[in-house]
């Protein structure tokens, strides 16, 4: 059984949660998100993006294929369809 779940991210609500970026927020919603630097600079927290777009602070260093993400650097400029992992009790 797979961990890996289809998580719609609804820009309203990340907005009222006050969180700096997309990482910041997935955690908050008990998501696991493997990460080291919260920069940019190493890309381990490399998210697949099903749908929607997202805003950069500034341009990550690290190597991004299509269709994915960096949830430390970002934030959401429309709703999100990610595929995350729970993370478990």
């Amino acid at each position: 059984m797979s961990d890996e779940i289809e998580f719609t991210l609804v820009m309203d609500d990340f907005n009222d949660s006050k969180k700096t970026n997309i990482l910041e927020y997935l955690e908050q919603q008990e998501l696991n998100v493997h990460y080291h630097c919260r920069d940019g600079f190493c890309g381990a927290c490399r998210t697949p993006l099903v749908s929607g777009d997202i805003h950069y602070h500034k341009e990550p260093l690290a190597f991004i294929r299509s269709g994915e993400f960096l949830p430390c650097c970002s934030t959401p400029k429309t709703n999100l369809k990610i595929t995350a992992k729970q993370n478990s009790k």
